[in-house]
């Protein structure tokens, strides 16, 4: 039993005994993570994973980070936390899929303006369903109570992946060439980017969350809400059977700041914008924002969350394979040579 308890911290704004309860609580979730390579369990100073080294040749690890932005603000307003924790997930998981690597582990980091165990627990089971849909283990995490820097019922999330891929076959782009198919795959929605504008075209609020829209066939913050869509496991299915030469994660930025990341240089990208897929959500935005073209296209994903360039004579495979995964994915453009960038027609 934990006798840790100081009266002092907790007049002081600190419940040491509600972080104990919040592990507690946690334990579940963070099991059904567990897969072959964790060691130990959570409580302890560090999160230990066994490396796969015997599989690999030349093992590279590959790592990201992120959190969920200003998405967690509909978070509060909706009073649901169970799933801001696949966002921040995904957006870690998907850029290192992305350089050809498997996520191996997850942790993550929450500071709150007041522990409250349940909203760590349901927060935590996000975290935890996204790490099962990425097929990596949750190791370890933080949750930092912060009186005085946050209001108590707020909270910040952010967490940290790492993965692991073989040194010759990791997605760099080197082997771009002109006449490479761009395949898209469609996102979920507006993943967790371009909130900031998002709130604000809507001024967002518990009253303009509740209003229900025709086309959304639900209310805005039951769309706004949908979870960033984790594309680890089609990734890898893919990469396992065919070359893929470039991947662009489409997140901040839109089209116009991440295909080109996928780029080197000498070769620019041409996206057929009628190809891609739609989402009525993006029309939405667009005209209650009256924001431009331009604007929605630098902004959001637009309903497509992934580009993949393939060999073209490999592209209605790819398309299969990702189908065959469970996305929805079609061809939608072309390597070209030129000025790096992205060219929308």
């Amino acid at each position: 039993m934990n006798k840790s308890f100081s009266e002092s911290y907790a007049q002081a704004g600190v419940d040491v005994t509600a972080g104990y309860e919040s592990v507690e609580l946690i334990k579940s979730h963070v099991k059904r993570t567990n897969i072959p390579g964790v060691m130990g369990s959570i409580g302890g100073f560090g999160g230990m994973f066994e490396l796969p080294v015997g599989d690999y040749k030349n093992p590279v690890l590959v790592s990201g980070t992120d959190g969920v932005g200003t998405k967690i603000k509909l978070a509060f307003l909706m009073d649901k936390h169970d799933t801001v924790g696949i966002d921040c997930v995904a957006m870690c998981v998907n850029d290192v899929a992305c350089s050809g690597a498997k996520p191996l582990f997850f942790l993550d980091y929450i500071a709150c303006g007041k522990n409250y165990p349940k909203k760590i627990e349901q927060i935590v089971a996000g975290v935890a369903e996204g790490c099962v849909q990425a097929g990596c283990a949750l190791v370890g995490g933080e949750t930092a109570e912060h009186p005085g820097l946050m209001p108590e019922e707020e909270y910040d999330l952010a967490g940290f992946t790492v993965g692991i891929g073989e040194k010759d076959k990791l997605v760099s782009g080197d082997g771009l060439k002109a006449g490479d198919a761009i395949i898209g795959v469609a996102s979920s929605g507006v993943h967790s980017n371009g909130f900031s504008l998002v709130r604000k075209v809507f001024n967002i609020n518990e009253k303009t969350i509740a209003v229900k829209y025709d086309e959304l066939g639900k209310t805005l913050g039951e769309e706004l809400i949908t979870p960033t869509r984790i594309y680890v496991k089609p990734l890898l299915a893919l990469m396992d059977k065919i070359q893929v030469n470039a991947i662009s994660h489409i997140t901040g930025g839109g089209f116009y700041e991440n295909v080109p990341r996928m780029l080197k240089d000498g070769f620019t990208a041409v996206v057929e914008k009628d190809k891609c897929f739609k989402k009525p959500i993006f029309d939405l935005i667009a005209k209650t924002g009256n924001i431009p073209e331009r604007d929605m296209y630098n902004t959001f994903n637009m309903g497509t969350g992934l580009m993949i360039a393939v060999d073209a004579d490999k592209a209605d495979e790819a398309v299969r394979i990702l189908e065959e995964n469970g996305e929805q994915a079609k061809i939608v453009g072309e390597i070209r040579t030129g000025e790096k960038g992205v060219e929308l027609v």
